[in-house]
């Protein structure tokens, strides 16, 4: 087990502004110097558009050391963030209730 501050490299403050709801999605650019482990598995989560939270559980780090990872990645302009109020302004449908429902009944079975 790593301790957290041993992947941030110590740094406990993003020096970009993420909330747990922000959307991050990789740009497909390819990164400036190398990238360490954690840095690469992050990188690899956001091919398709995810949330920090979903990150922060993907990866069972805080989402305090995911916000510094995220943020190193943002300065390498490797991922671009969006506020998730933004991108779910262009949805015009409803969420669907059995995609709810299923979403509820397999976080319960996890509890």
């Amino acid at each position: 087990m790593v301790r957290p501050y041993t992947v941030s490299e110590g740094r406990t403050k993003p020096t970009c502004h993420f909330d747990l709801m922000t959307m991050v999605v990789a740009t497909g650019t390819t990164p400036r110097g190398n990238l360490g482990l954690d840095h690469t598995h992050v990188l690899e989560l956001c091919r398709t558009p995810v949330t920090v939270a979903e990150i922060a559980g993907l990866t069972r780090m805080p989402a305090t050391v995911i916000k510094v990872l995220l943020s190193d990645l943002v300065e390498r302009g490797v991922v671009v963030t969006r506020p998730f109020n933004l991108v779910m302004q262009g949805a015009n449908t409803a969420p669907d209730p059995e995609l709810l429902e299923a979403l509820r009944d397999g976080l319960l079975k996890r509890l």
